[in-house]
């Protein structure tokens, strides 16, 4: 028996051994090297929460809810809504100056913004060019933003 044929031998002796080693950790090198091609991809710009489009919107919805509640006959019985509602408004107002870039009021240590505050920043919103109702609610004294 020569040094090829022995060589041979041994080849067909290992072949189903790598072949099944192969076909076992190739989804794992696989894995691993998906992962590495995406770790050198640059990472695209994400936007900081919602978009500006429906924030404007939330917030138009929040202040026609907020005008019907104080229009109505019963305040007494919807305070608590009128309140949340209130905190709902400053939350996106909130939101919204930070998608523009308008600088907004601290919060108060419950986190809610007072109405002047809210006014204050609804008026700054619409400056900004966020297009809000001209008649919003009572937070300003005339009513007009």
């Amino acid at each position: 028996m020569t040094l090829l044929d022995a060589s041979r031998i041994a080849l067909i002796i290992a072949t189903p051994p790598l072949v099944i080693v192969v076909a076992q950790h190739a989804p794992r090198w696989w894995r691993t090297l998906a992962d590495r091609v995406e770790e050198r991809r640059p990472v695209e710009p994400r936007p900081y929460g919602l978009p500006i489009e429906q924030l404007a919107a939330d917030l138009r919805r929040l202040l026609r809810l907020h005008g019907e509640l104080t229009a109505s006959a019963r305040p007494a019985l919807c305070a608590h809504r009128v309140w949340a509602v209130e905190a709902a408004i400053g939350a996106r107002a909130i939101e919204a100056a930070i998608a523009l870039g308008v600088p907004q009021p601290r919060p108060d240590g419950v986190g809610l913004l007072t109405r002047t505050q809210l006014s204050a920043l609804l008026t700054e919103l619409a400056a900004a060019g966020l297009v809000l109702p001209a008649r919003t609610c009572p937070f300003t004294p005339d009513g007009r933003i």
